[in-house]
Protein backbone atom coordinates (compact mmCIF):
# COMPACT_ATOMS: atom_id res chain seq x y z
CA UNK A 1 0.00 0.00 0.00
CA UNK A 2 0.92 3.29 -1.28
CA UNK A 3 2.32 6.46 1.71
CA UNK A 4 -0.77 8.41 2.95
CA UNK A 5 -0.13 11.76 2.92
CA UNK A 6 -1.68 14.84 5.07
CA UNK A 7 -1.89 18.08 3.22
CA UNK A 8 -1.17 21.41 6.25
CA UNK A 9 -0.21 25.08 5.53
CA UNK A 10 4.01 24.12 5.33
CA UNK A 11 2.88 21.69 2.16
CA UNK A 12 -0.20 22.50 0.33
CA UNK A 13 1.82 24.37 -2.09
CA UNK A 14 4.13 22.36 -2.99
CA UNK A 15 1.39 19.37 -3.25
CA UNK A 16 -1.42 18.54 -5.40
CA UNK A 17 -5.26 18.42 -4.23
CA UNK A 18 -6.16 14.87 -6.41
CA UNK A 19 -8.83 16.36 -8.55
CA UNK A 20 -8.13 18.99 -11.46
CA UNK A 21 -4.45 19.40 -11.35
CA UNK A 22 -4.07 18.62 -15.48
CA UNK A 23 -7.30 20.33 -16.49
CA UNK A 24 -6.36 23.58 -17.76
CA UNK A 25 -9.55 25.44 -17.90
CA UNK A 26 -9.74 25.11 -13.81
CA UNK A 27 -6.64 26.12 -12.65
CA UNK A 28 -8.66 29.21 -11.04
CA UNK A 29 -10.84 26.85 -9.53
CA UNK A 30 -7.69 24.75 -8.44
CA UNK A 31 -6.31 27.87 -6.67
CA UNK A 32 -9.37 28.47 -4.77
CA UNK A 33 -9.81 25.04 -3.56
CA UNK A 34 -6.47 25.68 -2.60
CA UNK A 35 -7.31 28.83 -0.75
CA UNK A 36 -10.26 27.06 0.72
CA UNK A 37 -8.61 24.81 2.32
CA UNK A 38 -5.80 27.18 4.09
CA UNK A 39 -8.72 28.69 5.61
CA UNK A 40 -10.15 25.30 6.99
CA UNK A 41 -6.75 24.22 8.28
CA UNK A 42 -7.31 26.94 11.12
CA UNK A 43 -10.69 25.22 11.91
CA UNK A 44 -9.30 21.79 12.47
CA UNK A 45 -9.86 20.25 8.67
CA UNK A 46 -7.98 17.64 7.76
CA UNK A 47 -7.11 16.57 4.07
CA UNK A 48 -5.27 13.26 3.70
CA UNK A 49 -4.85 11.37 0.32
CA UNK A 50 -1.95 8.82 -1.51
CA UNK A 51 1.15 9.72 -1.76
CA UNK A 52 0.52 9.57 -5.89
CA UNK A 53 -0.83 11.75 -8.62
CA UNK A 54 -4.72 10.21 -7.85
CA UNK A 55 -8.13 10.50 -6.84
CA UNK A 56 -7.73 8.94 -3.49
CA UNK A 57 -8.54 10.94 -0.75
CA UNK A 58 -10.61 12.32 2.41
CA UNK A 59 -11.67 15.39 4.09
CA UNK A 60 -13.21 16.04 7.12
CA UNK A 61 -13.15 18.51 10.24
CA UNK A 62 -15.56 20.04 13.24
CA UNK A 63 -18.90 19.94 12.19
CA UNK A 64 -19.77 22.79 14.15
CA UNK A 65 -17.52 25.05 11.26
CA UNK A 66 -18.56 22.50 8.48
CA UNK A 67 -19.83 23.69 5.32
CA UNK A 68 -23.70 21.57 5.58
CA UNK A 69 -26.73 22.59 6.91
CA UNK A 70 -26.95 19.82 9.60
CA UNK A 71 -26.43 20.01 13.61
CA UNK A 72 -24.00 17.67 14.63
CA UNK A 73 -22.08 18.58 17.86
CA UNK A 74 -18.60 17.46 18.78
CA UNK A 75 -18.93 15.45 15.53
CA UNK A 76 -16.23 15.20 12.67
CA UNK A 77 -18.43 16.03 9.03
CA UNK A 78 -16.53 13.64 6.53
CA UNK A 79 -16.85 16.09 3.09
CA UNK A 80 -15.40 14.42 0.15
CA UNK A 81 -14.29 10.92 0.32
CA UNK A 82 -12.90 9.22 -3.52
CA UNK A 83 -11.00 6.35 -4.35
CA UNK A 84 -10.62 5.78 -7.71
CA UNK A 85 -9.04 4.00 -10.73
CA UNK A 86 -6.86 1.17 -10.00
CA UNK A 87 -6.75 2.12 -6.28
CA UNK A 88 -10.26 0.71 -5.47
CA UNK A 89 -10.49 -2.81 -3.77
CA UNK A 90 -6.71 -2.28 -2.04
CA UNK A 91 -8.10 -1.32 1.22
CA UNK A 92 -7.75 2.56 0.63
CA UNK A 93 -11.12 3.47 1.86
CA UNK A 94 -10.58 1.58 4.94
CA UNK A 95 -7.01 3.27 5.67
CA UNK A 96 -8.27 6.81 4.87
CA UNK A 97 -11.75 6.21 7.32
CA UNK A 98 -9.67 4.23 9.98
CA UNK A 99 -7.71 7.67 9.60
CA UNK A 100 -10.67 9.55 10.74
CA UNK A 101 -11.94 7.57 13.13
CA UNK A 102 -8.38 7.37 14.94
CA UNK A 103 -8.75 11.55 14.76
CA UNK A 104 -12.49 12.02 15.96
CA UNK A 105 -11.60 9.48 18.84
CA UNK A 106 -8.12 11.20 20.15
CA UNK A 107 -10.40 14.38 19.82
CA UNK A 108 -13.31 12.71 22.16
CA UNK A 109 -15.42 13.39 19.50
CA UNK A 110 -19.25 11.88 19.72
CA UNK A 111 -18.64 10.19 16.23
CA UNK A 112 -18.69 10.77 12.50
CA UNK A 113 -20.96 12.49 9.91
CA UNK A 114 -21.33 12.62 6.54
CA UNK A 115 -24.06 13.74 4.15
CA UNK A 116 -24.72 11.22 1.22
CA UNK A 117 -27.32 10.44 -1.96
CA UNK A 118 -30.36 7.90 -0.21
CA UNK A 119 -29.40 6.61 -3.60
CA UNK A 120 -25.87 7.43 -5.16
CA UNK A 121 -25.35 11.13 -5.60
CA UNK A 122 -22.98 12.61 -8.06
CA UNK A 123 -19.39 14.18 -5.91
CA UNK A 124 -20.73 12.69 -3.04
CA UNK A 125 -19.62 9.37 -0.62
CA UNK A 126 -20.68 5.80 -1.56
CA UNK A 127 -23.85 5.15 0.63
CA UNK A 128 -23.88 1.52 0.41
CA UNK A 129 -19.99 1.11 1.56
CA UNK A 130 -20.23 3.70 4.47
CA UNK A 131 -23.09 1.42 5.45
CA UNK A 132 -21.41 -1.71 5.54
CA UNK A 133 -18.78 0.10 7.62
CA UNK A 134 -20.65 0.27 10.68
CA UNK A 135 -22.67 3.84 9.22
CA UNK A 136 -26.10 4.26 9.99
CA UNK A 137 -28.69 6.24 8.64
CA UNK A 138 -30.03 9.37 11.11
CA UNK A 139 -32.05 11.20 8.54
CA UNK A 140 -33.63 11.46 4.46
CA UNK A 141 -34.86 14.06 3.10
CA UNK A 142 -37.72 14.06 0.01
CA UNK A 143 -34.75 15.54 -2.25
CA UNK A 144 -32.98 12.15 -1.71
CA UNK A 145 -30.04 12.90 0.33
CA UNK A 146 -29.52 10.95 4.05
CA UNK A 147 -27.35 12.07 7.02
CA UNK A 148 -25.18 9.02 8.14
CA UNK A 149 -23.72 8.40 11.34
CA UNK A 150 -21.16 6.62 13.11
CA UNK A 151 -21.38 6.86 16.50
CA UNK A 152 -19.23 6.10 19.05
CA UNK A 153 -21.46 5.81 22.24
CA UNK A 154 -25.49 5.05 22.08
CA UNK A 155 -25.88 8.20 24.37
CA UNK A 156 -24.61 10.72 22.28
CA UNK A 157 -26.69 13.38 20.73
CA UNK A 158 -27.71 12.43 17.14
CA UNK A 159 -26.77 15.14 14.38
CA UNK A 160 -30.02 16.04 12.02
CA UNK A 161 -30.42 18.51 9.20
CA UNK A 162 -31.20 21.82 9.86
CA UNK A 163 -34.20 23.39 9.21
CA UNK A 164 -32.69 24.93 5.73
CA UNK A 165 -32.43 21.56 4.52
CA UNK A 166 -35.31 20.75 5.56
CA UNK A 167 -36.79 23.70 3.99
CA UNK A 168 -35.37 22.60 1.05
CA UNK A 169 -36.65 25.71 -1.52
CA UNK A 170 -33.91 28.56 -3.49
CA UNK A 171 -35.03 31.98 -2.32
CA UNK A 172 -36.12 32.21 -5.93
CA UNK A 173 -37.85 29.54 -7.60
CA UNK A 174 -38.04 30.52 -11.14
CA UNK A 175 -35.70 29.32 -13.20
CA UNK A 176 -32.44 27.18 -13.06
CA UNK A 177 -30.92 28.56 -9.53
CA UNK A 178 -27.53 27.06 -8.50
CA UNK A 179 -25.35 26.83 -5.14
CA UNK A 180 -22.15 26.60 -5.54
CA UNK A 181 -18.56 26.69 -3.19
CA UNK A 182 -15.20 26.52 -3.52
CA UNK A 183 -14.81 22.81 -2.14
CA UNK A 184 -13.89 21.58 -4.99
CA UNK A 185 -12.00 22.67 -8.05
CA UNK A 186 -14.42 21.73 -10.97
CA UNK A 187 -17.21 24.20 -10.06
CA UNK A 188 -16.08 27.57 -10.64
CA UNK A 189 -15.11 27.13 -14.13
CA UNK A 190 -18.47 25.00 -15.07
CA UNK A 191 -21.10 27.18 -13.24
CA UNK A 192 -19.40 30.89 -14.21
CA UNK A 193 -18.57 29.67 -17.83
CA UNK A 194 -20.40 26.28 -18.58
CA UNK A 195 -23.47 26.73 -17.10
CA UNK A 196 -24.18 30.18 -18.52
CA UNK A 197 -23.62 29.39 -21.82
CA UNK A 198 -25.98 27.10 -21.25
CA UNK A 199 -28.47 28.84 -20.03
CA UNK A 200 -28.28 31.19 -22.42
CA UNK A 201 -28.39 28.99 -25.22
CA UNK A 202 -32.20 27.91 -24.07
CA UNK A 203 -33.25 31.67 -23.06
CA UNK A 204 -33.46 30.09 -19.37
CA UNK A 205 -33.00 32.51 -16.68
CA UNK A 206 -30.36 31.32 -14.18
CA UNK A 207 -29.38 32.83 -10.62
CA UNK A 208 -25.83 32.09 -8.89
CA UNK A 209 -25.39 31.76 -5.35
CA UNK A 210 -21.64 31.02 -4.68
CA UNK A 211 -21.68 30.18 -0.95
CA UNK A 212 -18.21 32.01 0.27
CA UNK A 213 -18.45 31.08 4.35
CA UNK A 214 -19.58 28.22 6.55
CA UNK A 215 -22.72 29.90 7.94
CA UNK A 216 -23.65 30.75 4.23
CA UNK A 217 -23.20 26.76 3.76
CA UNK A 218 -25.29 25.56 6.95
CA UNK A 219 -28.03 28.06 5.54
CA UNK A 220 -28.39 26.33 1.99
CA UNK A 221 -31.13 24.73 0.78
CA UNK A 222 -29.15 21.79 -0.19
CA UNK A 223 -26.65 19.65 1.41
CA UNK A 224 -24.83 19.28 -1.63
CA UNK A 225 -22.66 22.44 -1.25
CA UNK A 226 -20.08 21.81 -3.65
CA UNK A 227 -22.84 21.93 -6.23
CA UNK A 228 -26.88 21.61 -6.50
CA UNK A 229 -28.96 22.83 -9.31
CA UNK A 230 -32.75 23.65 -9.29
CA UNK A 231 -35.03 24.45 -11.75
CA UNK A 232 -38.07 26.20 -10.74
CA UNK A 233 -37.78 25.83 -7.32
CA UNK A 234 -36.92 22.00 -7.54
CA UNK A 235 -34.04 19.93 -6.69
CA UNK A 236 -32.19 18.79 -10.08
CA UNK A 237 -28.81 17.38 -9.21
CA UNK A 238 -25.49 16.92 -8.03
CA UNK A 239 -24.18 16.17 -11.49
CA UNK A 240 -21.62 18.92 -12.30
CA UNK A 241 -21.50 17.63 -15.43
CA UNK A 242 -25.38 19.25 -16.29
CA UNK A 243 -23.60 22.53 -16.57
CA UNK A 244 -22.02 21.18 -20.04
CA UNK A 245 -24.45 21.58 -23.13
CA UNK A 246 -23.92 18.20 -24.26
CA UNK A 247 -25.52 17.08 -21.39
CA UNK A 248 -27.94 19.21 -19.87
CA UNK A 249 -31.09 18.84 -21.40
CA UNK A 250 -30.12 14.40 -20.89
CA UNK A 251 -29.70 15.17 -17.40
CA UNK A 252 -32.87 17.49 -17.43
CA UNK A 253 -35.54 15.08 -18.45
CA UNK A 254 -33.85 12.28 -16.78
CA UNK A 255 -34.72 13.88 -13.16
Amino acid sequence: MEKLLQLSPDNIDQEHICCAFSDKKCQEGYALKKEWLKQEFEQGYVFRRIDQRAKVFIEYGPAETGWAPIHAPNYLLINCFWVSGKYKRQGYGKALLQQAIDDAKAQQKAGLVTVVGTKKFHFMSDTKWLLKQGFITIEQLPSGFSLLALQFSESAELPSFNQAAHHGKPANEKGLVVYYSNRCPFTEYHVSTSLKETAAKRNLPLTIVKLETAQAAQNAPSPATIFSLFKDGRFITTDLSICMDSRFDKLINKT
